[in-house]
């Protein structure tokens, strides 16, 4: 059988490479790249590090608003479903490229097939929750993380075809972890084993926000250990756009680094004292490298880990982000919230099994 399948960000990069090393031994896969982290720094390197198979198509679509970004992936993944005539589209997450992947399969009658479906945020003004939602009811096949994001299928009215695997994410972080203690150590950034935070901030409800920007930074001026903060372009760029530059060249602990590559976070992830995030991912691989985090949003799609104990939502604006990291120490990290490891060898017998 054939399966195409479909990614374009960072996050869906390294998902990818544990399913499709399992998927390419017993079927034939066709990988688009849509391109949408056009940064080699930001998504580039990652087929090289995680050893996943050069795109058949690289659709170069890059950065655009939202309606012209999707609509490129639409009208060009169509023209590869045309050529190509898969058996099922496979897609990732909650990005544009998943939607563009879904819409584009679901109108040529071509099975979707959904790899963390069932995630919720409740926040409609989340472009992410728009795009999950519609994906998951033009769905054939849905491969849920948890228990929790299978009942909120169960909600919809979605029960058919529906399977907690566990998390894809974690087969990688187990996978990868050794390979990045190899390859980097904290000596090249300057650094001490538990004695910096690490920081990443790109999600628009921050970066949209002069004021919330502010209050993060000024926060992080605040603490006595070292911020470490990979710089998301978007964050670089409004940083600018907002004048705040002076709150990051005066603040003498912060160290603002490119983008890293994937490995290079994994590593920063497991020797940090404290993670600070925005990023969906991020919450995860906190909890498997058994790190406090805090999560610079009002509302997660992961609150398993919130539950447990070990990830603390903060609002800037109105909370001493500076007083909860230092406050805030979770101890148990021992619930297997996201499976066992193997989500890639469970996710490809479900669907040997559905195409018998």
């Amino acid at each position: 059988m054939k399966i195409l399948t479909i990614a374009g960000t960072r996050p869906q990069l390294v998902k990818v490479a544990p399913v499709s090393r399992e998927l390419r031994k017993h079927a034939t896969e066709v990988l688009i790249n849509t391109g949408q982290h056009y940064d080699y720094n930001m998504a580039g390197i990652f087929f090289d590090e995680l050893g996943i198979p050069k795109p058949d198509y690289d659709l170069g679509i890059g950065s655009a608003s939202h309606g012209k970004q999707t609509g490129d992936m639409l009208t060009a993944i169509e023209e590869v479903i045309f050529s190509e005539k898969p058996d099922a589209v496979l897609v990732y997450g909650d990005t544009n490229s998943t939607l563009a992947g879904a819409l584009a399969a679901s109108k040529l009658y071509i099975p979707v097939i959904h790899i963390e479906a069932g995630l919720r945020s409740f926040n409609k003004k989340m472009p992410e929750e728009i795009n999950r939602i519609l994906t998951d009811h033009v769905s054939t096949l849905l491969f849920s993380p948890t228990e929790i994001a299978v009942q909120n299928l169960k909600n919809e009215n979605i029960t058919e075809n529906v399977v907690n695997v566990g998390d894809v994410m974690y087969d990688a972080v187990l996978y990868n972890t050794s390979i990045a203690e190899e390859k980097y150590n904290l000596a090249q950034f300057g650094i001490k084993e538990k004695e910096y935070i690490l920081a990443t901030i790109h999600r628009a409800d921050n970066t949209d926000s002069k004021e919330k920007l502010t209050a993060i930074f000024k926060a992080f001026a605040g603490l006595e250990e070292t911020i470490v903060l990979p710089l998301h372009p978007r964050t670089k760029h409004k940083i600018s756009e907002y004048g705040l530059s002076s709150l990051i060249e005066d603040g003498s602990n912060l160290q603002v680094i490119e983008p890293v590559s994937y490995l290079e976070m994994l590593l920063l992830e497991k020797y940090a004292k404290a993670i600070v995030t925005d990023s969906g991912g991020v919450q995860k691989e906190a909890y498997f490298a058994a790190v406090p985090c805090l999560t610079l949003r009002s509302e997660t799609e992961w609150v398993e880990t919130v539950e447990a104990g070990c990830n603390r939502l903060v609002n800037p604006l109105v909370e001493d982000l500076a007083t909860i990291i230092q406050a805030f120490k979770p101890t148990d990290y021992s619930k297997p919230l996201y499976g066992d490891g193997q989500a890639s060898e469970k996710i490809v017998k479900e669907i040997l099994k559905y195409f018998g």
